[in-house]
């Protein structure tokens, strides 16, 4: 299959199997190459007798790999979160799925308050499940990533001093409930949520397992729900209820953390290209300024130094509560 030539050929053979297994001596019509969601997978589209089926393949794992991806997908694929499973090969990194067409989310019937509402139905349905393996706590997670954005030298000295400061207080203030965790995604950006034209499902579960039931709400907020009134429809239809006093103030602090571990994403890979200097400031544009950045193609998302000023943003976001530039550019 032309479409597996850019496989090493221990992948190609472990794709061939997997579709064996699957598909039997049915007749391939086609293999394809697709893009989607916010992951490195590589995503092949299979047509086989008028169904399509979606192979993924993982690729070498990272240091930091979730053990329990595959057992967090199963579950939330019985549950019928996640596109119907039809087989995994742990050890090759390897599944097979439904292949589901994604439409815009901006198409989801009534529009942004439909598609809050629909969030939190959904995001309380993934945490009614049976609850996802521990792996590591979401704070702990968090200033693994930050440390190693520390020490890329992406800096000049001190000036990260005032974020490693605010991270401080907010781990002192935070206090994780391992009796409260629950199934998370973990990673749930717009490009990890699928809407085919009647329901939402989500997709790459490699940063599935347990952890605090507001790591999810505070990232779909940041991303899809991003005004008081689409806030409110989103917790209501996730809780039941308007989020009291108490759990307002927590989703404040797991907010501060998902906003930084998304910054340090950024930066991570901004880190990669070759600077000249470390940079001095901290300063980033107003929201304002990168649309129009964008119109003009002065910014490129694509790119390390879009990338840097997308992380910068987000560092801005954590530091003082301000409105993201949205997780839908960052993927």
């Amino acid at each position: 299959m032309i479409a597996f030539d850019t496989l090493l050929a221990t992948e190609r053979e472990a794709a061939h199997a997997a579709l064996r297994q699957v598909l039997g001596t049915a007749h391939i019509d086609g293999v394809m190459p697709v893009s989607g969601g916010a992951t490195a997978a590589r995503l092949f589209r299979v047509d086989t007798d008028g169904r399509h089926y979606l192979l993924r393949m993982e690729g070498e794992p990272s240091p930091l790999r979730n053990p329990h991806q595959y057992v967090s997908l199963r579950i939330a694929a019985e549950a019928g979160i996640a596109p119907r499973l039809h087989y995994v090969d742990e050890t090759a990194r390897v599944a097979v799925m439904d292949f589901i067409e994604r439409q815009p989310l901006d198409r989801y019937p009534g529009g942004l308050p439909g598609l809050a509402r629909a969030l939190g139905e959904l995001l309380a349905r993934l945490q009614a499940t049976p609850t996802f393996p521990a792996f590591v706590r979401y704070p702990d997670i968090v200033a693994r990533l930050w440390a190693h954005v520390c020490r890329t030298g992406l800096f000049a000295p001190g000036v990260l001093d005032r974020c490693n400061a605010h991270l401080e207080r907010v781990r002192a203030t935070y206090v994780w409930d391992e009796a409260n965790s629950v199934s998370s995604h973990n990673d749930s950006l717009p490009g990890n949520i699928l809407f085919d034209g009647n329901r939402l499902w989500m997709i790459d579960w490699e940063s599935a397992y347990r952890s605090d039931p507001l790591v999810d709400l505070a990232i779909v907020g940041d991303s899809l729900a991003r005004t008081p009134e689409l806030e409110t429809i989103l917790h209501r239809a996730w809780l039941g209820r308007p989020l009291d006093d108490a759990l307002a103030g927590r989703l404040k602090l797991v907010r501060a953390l998902t906003r930084l571990y998304y910054a340090g994403v950024l930066l991570s890979a901004s880190a990669t290209a070759r600077r000249t200097t470390p940079d001095t400031s901290l300063a980033a544009p107003t929201l304002a300024e990168l649309a129009a950045a964008s119109r003009t193609g002065r910014f490129r998302i694509g790119t390390p130094s879009g990338k840097h000023v997308l992380g910068k943003m987000f560092l801005a976001s954590f530091l003082t509560g301000a409105v993201t530039p949205g997780f839908d550019l960052s993927v």
